[in-house]
Order: C-alpha cells, then sequence, then structure tokens
C-alpha cells in the first residue's frame, strides 16, 4: 500500500511585528555607584562606552519575571490576548540552568497555554534570530501568531569587580508579537557566524563572562555594517530607505561606528539611532526590542517607519533584518 504524507500547511503571505513590550529592573546602578567598588570613574567609564546608568535585577527577580512582563505588555499593544498565541520563543543566555527551559514557564505565566516554546541562544544577536525563526514559522504556516521575548540577567553571570564587564552589563526585558500580514513588515534575516573568534568572549571558569574588549570592538566596528547592508539587500532596499537604525546596544562607539558606515554607504544624516546604552547598558539578547520599544515610547520614531535591526555578540553571531515599526 503507497503511503503519502499530506503537503505542508500554507502559511501567511508575510508578516509583521503586530506589539512591542519592554521591561527593566526598578534598580538604577550609576557610574558613581560602580566607582566606589572598582578602579574606574564616572568620566571614564562615559568615554569608554557611553553608560550613565543600567538597572540591575533584584536577587529573586529572574529572567522569566522578566520575561513575563516584557511579553505581557507587547500582548497589551497588539491588542491581543493569551489565547491568540500559538508559539514562545524566548531569546536568552542567562538561564541559571540549561532545563526547563525559560519560553514554557513564560507561557504558562502569561496564560498561553499548550503551546509551543522553545529557547533561543545566540547571546546578544539571540533577539535578531528569535525575530527571523518567527516569522518563517508564521510564513510557514506551523504558527499563526507567535511571542518573541530576549531576556537576561546578566548580572548572575558578570564578576562585579571586573571593570571590564561590570560596568557594561545590565538586566531587561523586550519582546516583540509577530503575525500574519497580507504585505512584507518583517524582511529575511541575513545571518552568520565566526566560531573562530570563539574565544573573544566567552564563560570563564563556567561562571563569569569574559571579553577581550579591543578585539570584539575591532570585529564589531568593521564587520556589521556589511551584515546590515546584507539584511537591506535581501529586503531590497538601499540604506537611504532606513528611518531608524537599532543596532545591538554593546557600546556607544560600536554603535556610532556602524551608523557612520550605513552613512557612508548612502544611509540618511537624518537616520534615528538608538542610544538605549546610555541608560540602560548592555543587556543582550534583550537590547534590540527594548530600545525600540523605548524609542517609540519617546517619539523617536513612528509607526510605519523602516526599522535597521542587528544583533551580535558571543559565538561570535550576528543577525539582522529590516522591520517596519508597529
Amino acid at each position: 500500500m503507497s503511503r503519502t504524507i499530506a503537503p505542508p500547511r500554507q502559511g501567511a503571505p508575510a508578516t509583521r511585528i503586530m506589539g512591542l513590550g519592554s521591561y527593566q529592573p526598578d534598580r538604577v546602578v550609576t557610574n558613581d555607584e560602580l566607582s566606589q567598588i572598582m578602579d574606574t570613574s564616572d568620566q571614564w567609564i562615559r568615554d569608554r562606552v557611553g553608560i550613565i546608568e543600567r538597572r540591575f535585577a533584584a536577587p529573586d527577580e529572574t529572567v522569566v519575571d522578566m520575561g513575563v512582563e516584557a511579553g505581557s505588555k507587547a500582548l497589551a499593544d497588539a491588542g491581543l490576548t493569551a489565547s491568540d498565541v500559538d508559539t514562545v520563543i524566548v531569546a536568552t543566555c542567562t538561564m541559571p540552568a540549561p532545563i526547563p527551559n525559560a519560553a514554557a514557564q513564560t507561557a504558562d505565566r502569561i496564560g498561553i497555554k499548550a503551546v509551543g516554546a522553545f529557547d533561543v541562544n545566540a547571546a546578544c544577536a539571540g533577539f535578531c534570530y528569535a525575530l527571523g525563526m518567527a516569522s518563517d514559522l508564521v510564513r510557514g504556516g506551523t504558527a499563526n501568531r507567535v511571542l518573541v521575548v530576549g531576556a537576561e540577567k546578566l548580572t548572575d553571570v558578570v564578576d562585579p569587580v571586573d571593570r571590564s564587564t561590570a560596568i557594561i552589563f545590565a538586566d531587561g526585558a523586550g519582546a516583540a508579537v509577530v503575525g500574519p500580514a497580507d504585505t512584507p513588515g518583517i524582511g529575511p534575516v541575513a545571518w552568520g557566524s565566526a566560531g573562530d573568534l570563539v574565544d573573544t568572549i566567552y564563560m570563564r571558569e563556567h561562571k563569569y563572562i569574559y571579553q577581550e574588549g579591543q578585539s570584539v570592538f575591532r570585529w564589531a566596528t568593521t564587520q556589521i555594517a556589511p551584515v546590515a547592508l546584507d539584511a537591506l539587500a535581501l529586503a531590497g532596499l538601499e540604506p537611504s530607505d532606513v528611518d531608524v537604525l537599532v543596532p545591538h546596544q554593546a557600546n556607544l562607539r560600536i554603535v556610532e561606528a556602524i551608523a557612520k558606515r550605513l552613512r557612508a554607504k548612502g544611509a540618511r544624516e537624518d537616520m534615528v539611532v538608538a542610544d538605549d546604552i546610555v541608560y540602560s547598558g548592555n543587556t543582550s539578547s534583550a537590547s534590540i526590542p527594548m530600545a525600540l520599544d523605548h524609542m517609540r515610547a519617546k517619539g523617536q520614531v513612528r509607526s510605519g517607519d523602516l526599522a535597521l535591526l542587528v544583533g551580535f555578540g558571543a559565538g561570535l553571531s550576528y543577525a539582522g533584518q529590516v522591520v517596519l515599526v508597529p
């Protein structure tokens, strides 16, 4: 007897971001506070990474706690309820243990029951990886609406007196709801990796993040603008089409270098560039959705603006895509 497999389901012709949300812990940590426990100063930190303050989670506040807050806000922003979502993806590299994953817990606590739920670990590129996967799931018919969360508690994995990392990393979460659209609101993902540079960012003694700052800086300032240009090319767009640039908030000097390279390739002088790192620090996979949500709240971007997202970090992994601001 001949057996055949039914053809795959047909998905939406395109996808879009339907809503955004973000969350930051209450505790604000200034540069002056850090200077009390390590050899640094407010001016030294501002000059090297551009950060003025950042947020630290409470000792009992978890990656899942923050993801739930950001995800719930994204659902509300999209005008949806928990029952409207059928897949949850959490991008994170700071869960305290490999199992259980963050996504299933996040989904359950929001009230999203019996759905596909999994984590993605591409470090600071995680949100862009997860967003690309969510878009493909909806277009492929596997999912209808996907909640994508980037959530990190980096203070759990940073040596509090290591000046090379403790001044940079912080905690928080950002989220987006991805759903069907008649015309594209999320472009194809441009992603890749440089595994030969794995030793530039890794977990020292399986406990604390180690970063070879100068090597990472050189790599990011030279290699990430081409990734952003690849994402534009895949979407059939030019640098001059970009209204908003939202790079991973790794370091203000890196953000400014990427913007400068894109402007040299034709991006407009009035292109708005995210600088959320100044008051949020580096929140890894949370930084891009959190920055975009903050910019929208401040009126720096508007619904329908064309935003270029590009994430990069440990792995080394990188990814980017063009999206329309909801």
